[in-house]
């Protein structure tokens, strides 16, 4: 029983209960009191009170939820065995002959009290088909040694009453002791075993009182008596609380195997030796024919009855095995058919697990199996490549293992599984992998991871990055270059409109007036005056003429549009070196022709390189450079000044400096290419290269020449 059973109030007030009535049992044979008859009392009273309180404690077992199903039928008994001792004390008391009578029949329905929690325990533990051989076995042992025990209880020349009762105190010994012993014997446990020594030790006590009873000899208080009748029933008591049901049935794992053998032969030996007995005895004349014809009758019957249900169980187990062996060619057939589609099973199982493998193996992404602790179990050639390292060094090791022993790796490597993103460096560059994890059902958990070499996804994806963001700096440098042209173009109209004003339109109403006035004074005869003034209206309009022709020349070179581009930057270049006392050189692979659009636009890239270099570069000498070669008309600029950094171009446009700007928009909407090549302190080059078939550019931007 557990500690926490024996815990229980009311379990430990039984067994106080219990103790204390052992204890008294035992006291009042022990102690003598001076008074004879209070002593005869006391040792009369125990026995019957100790049995109330063993019936009234096995009751009470009832009322927990692991009490004894059968604890109910024994406490019935005992307490029908304390009726019994109730009656024998008050028979005591008064002074009456205890013997034999028709009371004697109550020991018929106390007995079977006893009988029913073997059936309970047998319908518990036995097997079904089994049941009803032990209870043959049990039936024959109790005819054997309630016969014996009735040829011996029986005195000679009794009457029909002390027949009765032999028979009764013979027979329901027999059958307790038989029918526990059978249990003990099948089913060994610690409460079959302690219920068989308390039901043995009562029966011997029913044997004893039986003994004196049919004689007639039966004095109450008799300690050999008293002690063991009384202790078997409190231990029935201690039983039933100590031990609970459920621990006991858990208990039991199967019967004992040789509990039907051992049964089986005890019954015929039994059956033998009481057979054997009667016959000497009724040789002897201790016992009448009759009686002896009827107990050999009676065992006879009993040899038949247990031979016939062994002949039904033979004949039963015969057909079972008849039964079994057409089942079992059944059941081998069906096996048959059944390998037969397990081998088909296993083959077509073989061929996808060898799929399964080439595909595993031939996938491009890499395939890992991690176990719950985040071991490798498996994985492809693929995330071999990907990591560097052989498949052999790869399964078996921890992620965190793997993770150190990758070339390249960084943290987010070792963060795969959980963040799903990592980089590793091969040779200087980045490779960007993808994973992404699915658990696998089953005990313990498994993970599969896709990973996915995104490399090229992240180089286009940085590529797109990086020319949207260069698309929107060149559509910024643009907008700024389009507003800049435009406030160029309107300030270069409005010059051109002053200086037409104010120049030769002034010029033309003047000479217009005065040509009026000379018409008037050769009307009037004044024809000296006349021509004179219209010698002055010639001179007049002469001015106007050169300062016309200086307002084009503003806005295409006459030396350009006369002779060519090379002459014209040969002479725009030296004017540039006398002007800020820089040594130039000029060099030429003698051009071709050249469309006029495309002249003036490398005319206009060379003039506004040398503005640059005028205004920042602090050169001691400028080289300007043209030729043409595969079709291509190509034009660099180089000096020695104090250079700048190329990447600092678009903060010089957001501070107003839109030279470079200007000529990089210029050169690229003539479908050409526009490089700078500077570095601090070491000078500065711009190059461009122009297509010579296809230079067309609107005139108003070839007539922008930037501030």
């Amino acid at each position: 029983m557990s500690d926490q059973r024996r815990s229980e109030p009311g379990v430990r007030t039984t067994l106080v209960a219990l103790g204390v009535a052992a204890v008294g049992v035992v006291a009042v044979h022990l102690v003598r009191f001076d008074d004879a008859r209070l002593h005869a009392l006391a040792v009369d009273l125990a026995p019957t009170l100790a049995a109330l309180v063993a019936g009234s404690a096995i009751l009470r077992s009832r009322r927990r939820k692991v009490a004894w199903a059968s604890a109910g039928y024994l406490g019935l008994g005992v307490l029908g065995i304390t009726a019994v001792d109730t009656v024998l004390l008050v028979s005591d008391l008064n002074g009456s002959t205890l013997g034999p009578s028709p009371l004697d029949l109550a020991f018929i329905p106390i007995g079977a009290l006893f009988l029913i929690p073997v059936k309970i325990e047998f319908d518990t533990h036995l097997p079904k088909g089994d049941r009803g051989e032990i209870a043959t076995d049990v039936a024959l042992i109790a005819v054997a040694l309630g016969s014996v025990g009735y040829v011996m209880l029986r005195p000679d020349g009794a009457g029909p009453m002390t027949t009765v009762s032999s028979a009764i105190l013979a027979i329901l010994p027999a059958a307790g002791v038989t029918a526990y012993g059978a249990l003990a014997t099948w089913v060994p446990s610690p409460a079959h075993l302690w219920q068989f020594s308390a039901i043995a030790t009562l029966s011997a006590g029913i044997v004893a009182f039986g003994a004196d009873w049919v004689r007639g000899d039966f004095v109450s208080g008799a300690p050999a008596l008293d002690i063991p009748f009384s202790m078997a029933l409190l231990a029935l008591g201690v039983m039933t609380n100590v031990i609970p049901r459920h621990s006991e049935a858990t208990s039991v794992a199967r019967p004992a195997r040789l509990g039907r053998a051992l049964l089986t032969v005890v019954a015929v030996v039994a059956a033998s030796a009481a057979l054997a007995l009667i016959s000497a005895e009724q040789t002897s004349g201790r016992v009448a024919p009759r009686q002896g014809s009827i107990l050999i009758a009676i065992l006879a019957a009993s040899i038949a009855l247990r031979i016939l249900v062994n002949q039904f169980r033979s004949v039963r187990a015969t057909r079972q095995v008849e039964t079994a062996l057409s089942q079992k060619e059944a059941a081998l057939k069906e096996i048959d058919v059944a390998m037969a589609q397990i081998r088909d099973a296993n083959e077509t199982l073989r061929r996808s697990e060898e799929h399964l493998r080439l595909v595993f193996d031939a996938a491009v992404d890499g395939i890992v199996e991690l176990d719950e602790h985040d071991v490798i179990r498996r994985t492809n050639e693929a995330f071999c490549r990907m990591v560097g390292l052989s498949r052999t060094l790869v399964e078996g090791q921890p992620w965190t293992a793997l993770a150190a022993a990758v070339e390249g790796a960084d943290d987010t490597f070792a963060l795969l599984p959980e963040r799903g993103e990592a980089q590793l460096r091969r040779e200087g560059s980045p490779l960007y992998l993808e994973a992404r994890t699915s658990s696998i059902p089953g005990t313990p958990l498994v993970k599969l991871m896709l990973v996915r070499d995104v490399t090229p996804a992240k180089v286009a994806e940085q590529t797109i990055r990086s020319l949207f963001k260069f698309l929107q700096d060149r559509d910024e440098d643009r907008t700024r270059i389009m507003r800049r042209i435009n406030s160029a173009i309107e300030a270069e109209r409005n010059r051109i409109a002053r200086d037409l004003h104010d120049g030769p339109v002034q010029g033309v109403s003047a000479a217009s007036l005065s040509l009026e006035a000379a018409l008037l004074m050769i009307k009037a005869g004044e024809l000296d005056e006349g021509l004179e003034l219209l010698n002055k209206v010639r001179k007049e309009l002469s001015e106007e003429a050169d300062n016309v022709r200086r307002l084009m020349a503003g806005l295409r070179p006459p030396l350009l549009e006369e002779r060519g581009l090379v002459p014209a930057l040969r002479e725009m270049l030296g004017r540039f070196g006398a002007d800020h006392d820089v040594e130039t050189d000029f060099i030429t692979m003698s051009p071709v022709e050249l469309p006029a659009d495309l002249e003036t636009l490398a005319y206009r890239i060379v003039q506004e390189a040398l503005s640059n270099a005028a205004k920042h570069a602090k050169a001691s000498r400028v080289t300007v450079g043209v030729e043409i070669s595969g079709g291509q008309l190509r034009v660099e600029v180089a000096d020695d000044g104090v250079g700048f950094e190329p990447a600092r171009a678009r903060e010089f446009l957001q501070m107003g400096r839109v030279g470079l700007a200007s000529m990089r928009e210029r050169i690229e909407l003539a479908n050409g290419t526009f490089a700078v090549h500077s570095t601090p302190g070491r000078g500065a080059t711009i190059l461009a290269t122009l297509p010579v078939e296809a230079a067309t550019i609107p005139h108003e931007q070839l007539a922008v020449r930037e501030a």
